[in-house]
């Protein structure tokens, strides 16, 4: 018998607890290697191994098929993947390192941080600011378009625009800076 048997699978659905922990055990080493292999031994492969775990124990009940454990518990690891790489994955716990500086500091020497942003916004339109907002708030271009009485395409040009526009905006006051340094 081996660790996805569908009988054990069946047991731990029917709530045996060895049975759950030695599946959950048997996948483990699978899912580290899984995650390692993509974004390397970094402390986020760890969080991101546990969070497949935690995935897996608490779908395992709506697995219909116990001989496609292994793949249920891959498809899990890969739906995780996927919001680390879509930045929806944030560590809970922050890690302190003496050596850089903590988050939200500002470090006088770097340039990107002095460069005010509401000034570079304060360069669109309303209409395009209003875009650019919604859309960081996490509003579909469906549902920008709607709000705004505009069709889909012209919401998605309108960001478009936008962002080229800013980039322009922020790379001339980067360069300026550059240049001229605090001065400005």
């Amino acid at each position: 018998m081996t660790a996805f048997d569908p009988a054990s699978v069946s047991r731990a659905q029917d709530g045996d607890t060895d049975a759950r922990d030695g599946l959950l055990a048997a996948i483990t080493p699978i899912l580290q290697a899984f995650f390692r292999s993509r974004i390397g031994g970094s402390p986020q492969a760890d969080d991101l191994v546990q969070n497949a775990l935690i995935r897996v124990h608490r779908g395992l009940d709506a697995l219909q098929n116990p001989a496609r454990f292994k793949a249920f518990a891959m498809k899990a690891a890969v739906f995780e993947l996927q919001d680390f790489y879509r930045g929806r994955y944030s560590t809970r716990e922050a890690l302190f390192d003496p050596d850089l500086p903590t988050p939200g500091s500002v470090d006088p020497e770097d340039v990107a941080l002095r460069v005010d942003l509401e000034d570079a916004l304060a360069t669109l339109s309303e209409h395009a600011r209003t875009i650019i907002e919604m859309r960081e708030l996490g509003y579909p271009y469906s549902d920008i378009a709607t709000t705004l009485d505009t069709t889909e395409a012209a919401v998605k040009m309108q960001v478009k625009r936008a962002f080229a526009k800013l980039r322009e905006v922020l790379t001339s006051a980067v360069v300026a800076f550059a240049l001229f340094g605090a001065a400005l």
